[in-house]
């Protein structure tokens, strides 16, 4: 029998509003018990590449006037454009294009800038704004729902917290006088401006200092990703910026900081752990910003003002619109926000992405993982409250910390985990349909590498821009080989997907070693191979036995399965019930932060969200109809172990040869020898 999760409260059925500030969209989820999106609303960025009128695709984005142009003369074709990440999408009711709407885009400018090679920008006050505007309409659809609802006899829905996640390392300042950016611009976390910052650091600094502070944060101190070499950049060629430090008047903050200081109605300056723990600023162990690392990067605690740092599920504040910003709206949709706000509505819940998408995956138990496949590919591998630094290329960072919960595994304390990225994952699949022109859309990848059992001898090295963890090699670069006349165009895509999910295994494999004493990669080898019937794992002893998955790639089965058989028995792919997981694990987060499981709107603790979302409220071991949950699905080898072996010293091969192009290329290495 199915399970409602109509649950009233006092006449309402209660919903959770999480806000989902990515780093090409931003949007606004209202879930229910079930992990139901009941309303939504997105905003895809404009960019300044938006101008540019082709690329190897054709048209990139198209501008509402062509709309208008082809509506005139009789084509109705939707609007559809391919967006940041190289995907597909098209205008409705729940999404809207910045780049479509000429006006607007000219008055504020793009939300995203690229004004030189490597260089990423945002404009803080139109992510606000964007919060907002999605709020605004995600509320006015609940509005339309709830009128259905009550002419059909069913209790109305009433949102009762909201909770926020976003892109991690996104660096913004502004004033503390004016609560205005200092600047008109944020740097995102993937721009690579303040590398000559960090070659300079990886030139002066000892190595044992280098362990020392790598040991406080759990980062790799030479990485143009975190937030401290990136505020360092502003401070040294930003003018305003240093002249409001200065002064004293300078507050720097990430994402959730920002939106948290603007929503609340007492401008909250706060920041969420695993959030603060991507500055490069806090100590792990500590939870507070550290002396000795703000002294590294020329940071004077006195000139700067640094915001509080808190759990990922507590009272942070009370929703409020911007008053500021109120010219930014039409009335009706001010009005939404007003009312709103008068229902004294508590912010109480906020991850970093990927530690969102980690708890939005039901991956928060101690060897549990998660893994990502967006335009990248993010890893994460849950250690409990143990912090390991890795010793084979991961990094460490905070996963949760939800200090109200009194049950199972320690989840009132902060949980910690490894972490591994690679480059390119779907991102791949793009550059197979715009640059080969082998696919025409993303989702046909998987049944052109399915056409053949396996890649014929070849291996695709996706390293566009480098290797990421475990190898972090910038120097690498993409290479397909093991090309023959038996090679077709199956061959390069089944090749194509299966580099990124070697790369996956290769982090899983570092991940587990860092787990243990000592490398247990061997024993993994080994034990995959089917010694005894029962194909005990060395992955099964150290608990990591699923590998929780979501994202674009996710969404093909035959990625998935080519993924399951590049594991091996060890591990099974268990693909999310909820696409929207991130944003999910905001929401988890916000219910998390009431004390005590009678007040906690949707589920009484984590198993209690898990049997909701995954099992439809009812007990796991109760058998639950697909068409229940279409989505949710586990993925386990079907490979052969000879062949799984022999394919994995392939790939080991492969990545041996593609290490250290560049740098070859120029002559620094000695076996490259000049004519």
């Amino acid at each position: 029998m199915p399970v409602s999760a109509d649950v009233s409260q006092n006449g309402h059925v209660p919903l959770i509003v999480s806000i989902d500030v990515g780093t090409t969209s931003s949007r606004v989820l209202l879930f229910n018990k079930f992990g139901k999106e009941v309303t939504r609303h997105q905003i895809e960025y404009s960019t300044s590449a938006s101008s540019q009128k082709y690329t190897p695709a054709g048209a990139r984005r198209k501008s509402l006037n062509d709309y208008l142009a082809r509506a005139q003369a009789g084509d109705h074709t939707p609007k559809t454009i391919y967006s940041s990440v190289g995907m597909m999408i098209e205008e409705n009711d729940n999404l809207e294009i910045e780049d479509l709407n000429e006006k607007l885009t000219e008055k504020r400018g793009p939300t995203l800038r690229y004004p030189k090679p490597g260089w990423i920008e945002c404009n803080p006050t139109t992510l606000l704004i964007n919060v907002l505007q999605c709020l605004a309409l995600s509320l006015n659809s609940l509005n339309r729902v709830n009128t259905l609802r009550m002419a059909d006899s069913k209790l109305p829905y009433k949102v009762k917290c909201i909770g926020i996640t976003n892109m991690r390392e996104t660096t913004i300042v502004w004033s503390k006088r004016t609560g205005m950016p200092v600047i008109d611009y944020g740097i995102v976390w993937n721009d690579t401006r303040n590398g000559e910052i960090i070659r300079q650091r990886e030139r002066d600094t000892p190595a044992e200092q280098v362990l020392e502070l790598q040991n406080k944060t759990g980062l790799p101190l030479f990485s143009t990703y975190f937030s401290c070499s990136k505020l360092r950049w502003l401070l040294d060629n930003e003018p305003k910026v240093r002249e409001h430090y200065e002064s004293g008047d300078l507050m720097f903050g990430t994402v959730d900081t920002w939106l948290l200081y603007h929503l609340t109605s007492t401008n909250e300056f706060v920041s969420d752990v695993t959030n603060a723990s991507r500055t490069g600023f806090m100590d792990l162990e500590a939870m507070k910003y550290d002396d000795m690392l703000l002294n590294y990067w020329g940071i004077d605690r006195q000139k700067i003002n640094l915001p509080t740092i808190k759990s990922s599920a507590e009272f942070y504040g009370t929703f409020r619109a911007p008053e500021p910003l109120r010219n930014e709206f039409p009335p009706n949709l001010w009005d939404v926000l007003l009312k709103f706000q008068r229902g004294d509505i508590p912010i109480q819940g906020c991850l970093g992405d990927q530690s969102a998408s980690l708890v939005g995956q039901m991956a928060y138990t101690k060897g549990s993982a998660k893994c990502t496949y967006g335009t990248g590919c993010f890893l994460l591998y849950n250690t409990g409250t143990q912090k390991l630094i890795s010793k084979h290329g991961a990094l460490t960072t905070i996963g949760f910390w939800f200090p109200y919960l009194t049950e199972g595994d320690d989840w009132n304390q902060p949980h910690f985990a490894l972490e591994g990225s690679v480059a390119v994952a779907g991102s791949v699949v793009q550059w197979l349909r715009d640059n080969l022109r082998l696919i025409n859309r993303a989702q046909d990848v998987g049944p052109l590498a399915n056409e053949v059992p396996d890649s014929g001898g070849v291996v695709f090295v996706p390293a566009f821009s480098g290797l990421f963890a475990p190898y972090w090699d910038g120097s690498a670069r993409a290479t397909i080989m093991g090309i023959s006349q038996f090679t077709t165009a199956s061959h390069i895509a089944r090749a194509a997907v299966e580099g990124v999910c070697f790369q996956a295994r290769a982090i899983l494999k570092a991940m587990s070693s860092d787990a243990y004493d000592g490398d247990i990669s061997d024993d993994i080898d080994l034990l995959e191979s089917g010694i005894g019937h029962d194909h005990t794992c060395a992955y099964e002893k150290s608990l990591l036995s699923t590998l929780s998955v979501d994202g674009g790639m996710s969404r093909s089965d035959e990625v998935m399965q080519i993924q399951a058989d590049i594991l091996g028995p060890c591990i099974k792919i268990r693909r999310s019930p909820v696409l929207e997981s991130t944003a999910l694990g905001a929401a988890i987060a916000a219910n998390m932060a009431y004390k005590t499981p009678e007040e906690r709107v949707l589920w009484k603790d984590l198993k209690d969200a898990k049997k909701w979302i995954f099992y439809r409220g009812h007990d796991k071991n109760e058998e639950i109809s697909q068409d229940q949950h279409p989505n949710l699905k586990v993925f386990r080898s079907q490979s052969e172990d000879e062949e799984r072996r022999k394919h994995w010293k392939m790939w080991e091969a492969a990545i041996a040869r593609s290490r250290g192009w560049l740098r070859d290329a120029e002559g620094e290495h000695p076996q490259v020898l000049e004519e």
